[in-house]
């Protein structure tokens, strides 16, 4: 599993490169705050397996990075997915290190 950190993501996302970003946080964190990208909270991630892109980088996200690298984790364990990426610190660590106007409660 490769971790990106915020600062990495930042200039993804400035960059316009194709990436996939996914939230594996429950609908109602997602609603608090959110670094857009699809919902795809964690106990649904093997029902939805067939959103998860192939053809370009994919990032997870969590509250801390916790649950997005245990889905990560899991899915190139069990499912055979590779080149996933867990973002280091979660939206916690993006919204102190890159953008400070999304206020997480």
């Amino acid at each position: 599993m490769k971790d990106i950190t915020p600062q990495e993501l930042a200039r993804l996302r400035e960059s316009s490169a194709p990436h996939q970003l996914i939230d594996v946080r429950e609908a109602y964190e997602s609603e608090a705050c959110s670094l857009g990208g699809t919902l795809i909270p964690m106990g649904d991630i093997v029902d939805r397996m067939k959103e998860i892109r192939t053809d370009v980088p994919v990032i997870f996200h969590c509250r801390s990075g916790n649950r997005s690298a245990a889905v990560v984790h899991a899915l190139e364990s069990r499912y055979g997915f590779s080149g996933l990426m867990n973002l280091r610190g979660g939206i916690e660590a993006y919204a102190a290190e890159v953008d400070h106007a999304i206020h997480c409660e």
